[in-house]
Formats: C-alpha cells, sequence, structure tokens
C-alpha cells in the first residue's frame, strides 16, 4: 500500500510520475501534482537532495490528493527525516547509503510508519563490482537489486517494490523478465531516459506491451523529457491499447482507403480530441465506409461510419440512425453524452 493505493497482490496496473519541480518550492510543486492527478496520476515522486527539500515534502505530503514518493540518494538521513514528514513511500537504493546500520534505521523507520520502500537499480547504478564482472547486462541488473533487497530483508523488511531499468527496450524486458522469476514483489516497470515525447512513448509501450501482456509488471511510470503531465497521458494510453486501464475512451479508427468517402482523419483526431477527458470506460469507433462500419466495429460502444454525403451513427453493432455528414461529429458526441451522463 502506497497511502491509500494498493500496488500488487493482482490490484490494478498504478501509473506514476515524478515531479521536475524544485521540491523546495511547495506551491509550484502542488501545483504540478494537481494537475497530473487531474490527468490521472496515482502516485508521484518528488527528489529530496537537501535537508530542506526533505521538509518541504511534508507540507507537500500533507497537502497532496495523491500518495508521495520521496526520492532519495545517498543521504540516510533524509530518508529518516521524510519518514518523520509523512511521505507515503521511499526509493532509494539501500547499496548507497553506507552501512547495513544505515540501512536498518531506514527499514525499522519505514516499518513503524508502514512506509514501503522502492529498491530502484537503472543502468547507471547497478553495484560496481557487478557491473565489472557483467557488464550492463539483465543478469547485473537483477544482481543488483537482489544484493539490494537482500539488505533490507536482513533487517526483516519485506514491504518491498522493485524496479530495473534500463534505456535499452530489450535489456529492460529481460531483466524484469528474470526478475519476476526470482521475486514475488511487486515489480515497477520503466524504461529510463526513454528519450522526448514521440519516441519515449513508443520505446516504453514497446517495453510494458511484452511483459504485461505476459503478467508482469504492477506499477509503471512513462519517463519522458517533457511535461510530466504527458508521461501520464502517455501512460494512460498505453493500458487502453492493451485493455487494462478502467477509464477513458478508447477511439478506434480505420485506415483510410480508397473506399472512403469522409475526410476521416481530422474527424477522428477531432473525436479523440474532444473525449479525452471523458471518464467513464468506453470504446468509439470512427469508420470510413459502410464496409468498415457497424460490421468490422461491432465490438465498440459506439461509432459511425461514413458515406457519400451522410453517415450512420451505431451502437454494437447495431444502426441507431442515418446523419448527414456535417451533423456526425456533433450526433457522436451527443450519444456518448447520453450513455456516460457526464459534461463533454
Amino acid at each position: 500500500m502506497v497511502g491509500g493505493v494498493p500496488v500488487g497482490g493482482g490490484a490494478p496496473i498504478v501509473i506514476q510520475s515524478m515531479c521536475n519541480t524544485d521540491t523546495r518550492d511547495t506551491a509550484r510543486s502542488l501545483g504540478q501534482i494537481e494537475a497530473l492527478a487531474q490527468a490521472g496520476c496515482q502516485i508521484v515522486r518528488l527528489a529530496v537532495p537537501d535537508w530542506e527539500a526533505a521538509q518541504a515534502i511534508g507540507v507537500i505530503a500533507r497537502r497532496s490528493p495523491i500518495p508521495i514518493v520521496a526520492d532519495i540518494h545517498f543521504d540516510y538521513r533524509l530518508a529518516l527525516e521524510c519518514c518523520r514528514q509523512g511521505v507515503h513511500k521511499i526509493r532509494i537504493n539501500p547499496g548507497n547509503i553506507g552501512g547495513q546500520d544505515r540501512v536498518k534505521a531506514v527499514a525499522d523507520a519505514c516499518r513503524e510508519r508502514g512506509i514501503p520502500i522502492r529498491v530502484g537499480v537503472n543502468g547507471g547504478s547497478i553495484d560496481r563490482d557487478i557491473r565489472e564482472e557483467l557488464g550492463v547486462t539483465p543478469e547485473a541488473l537483477c544482481r543488483s537489486a537482489q544484493r539490494n533487497i537482500q539488505m533490507l530483508e536482513d533487517c526483516g523488511f519485506t514491504d518491498i517494490c522493485v524496479s530495473l531499468k534500463a534505456s535499452s527496450v530489450f535489456k529492460t524486458i529481460e531483466a524484469y523478465r528474470l526478475m519476476s522469476r526470482r521475486c514475488g514483489y511487486p515489480l515497477h516497470l520503466g524504461v529510463t531516459e526513454a528519450g522526448t515525447v514521440h519516441m519515449g512513448t513508443l520505446k516504453s509501450a514497446a517495453a510494458f506491451g511484452a511483459l504485461l501482456a505476459d503478467g508482469i509488471g504492477d506499477t509503471l511510470r512513462v519517463s519522458l523529457t517533457a511535461d510530466p503531465v504527458r508521461e501520464v497521458e502517455a501512460a494512460r494510453d498505453i493500458l487502453k491499447a492493451l485493455d487494462l486501464h478502467t477509464g477513458g475512451v478508447t477511439v478506434v479508427s480505420c485506415p483510410t482507403c480508397g473506399r472512403t468517402q469522409v475526410d476521416l482523419i481530422p474527424l477522428a483526431e477531432r473525436v479523440e480530441q474532444r473525449l479525452a477527458g471523458v471518464r467513464s470506460r468506453l470504446t468509439v469507433a470512427v469508420m470510413g465506409c459502410a464496409v468498415n462500419g457497424p460490421g468490422e466495429a461491432r465490438e465498440a460502444d459506439l461509432g459511425i461510419a461514413g458515406g457519400r454525403g451522410e453517415g450512420l451513427l451505431f451502437r454494437k453493432g447495431e444502426i441507431i440512425s442515418k446523419v448527414p455528414e456535417a451533423e456526425l461529429f456533433d450526433a457522436l458526441i451527443d450519444e456518448v453524452r447520453k450513455m456516460t451522463g457526464e459534461e463533454i
């Protein structure tokens, strides 16, 4: 449990992101967290580089609409202060905070307050001796994570989540597959340094798709060089593509061809943009002709299919009405409004 959010144990996949604000600027950080929550983020992480940030995160945790994770490196005292400040989760590598006595101090503080710890290993933080022996490989990521997990287990601490992130899609997939066979802890999926919105989303989708299709992964972050809100939007879209998201509209539309008799590309984009904020789970089809209309899109909750100067509005493959082409968009939006009861 991260605050009130369950991770693993059969719970739905949880979407995470990370603020790019200065944690010491509590007003700006809380503003970004509110935007992330509105976009569908369920857990958010903040960097804690110093004592001032560790104290500020307490203010943020008390006011945040979603659980807060403190991201800490090297200084175990910052982890102890974040625990006192009431964060909901700690992200730390036990191996880089000093001796076992310091690891035990953090583990004890987290246990007393019911705060889980994420052991986060990536290509740049593999233990040196393991990296020198194996290089930056899936096996090296797993061994480094296992060593860090063992340090916590030696303290009697098992409220753990694990991440093994590489910038390579194939290394990431293989590392998580190996780890899923070696431990039963919840796995936090991510491709580190994935890139800008376009390529970063594609790399994340490739890795997450392979893993989630195999039942591997309990929570995820799409790491993008972009506004963190874009990370959340990308994560929601990936989960919708895998039919793993519990809310929102999935728009299905056909590729254009010589049979298409409406200006389908802008119509499909307009529908997707207009329905982006709908919370109800719904599949909406935007099809270019009668051939690809009610028949191929039979599983859609609602849909439209274009024709010459007019189109069909249908529900679960059954035609509701014929509509002039110029009114197709509005007719579809009205029907979605009736079905969901939401203001669109």
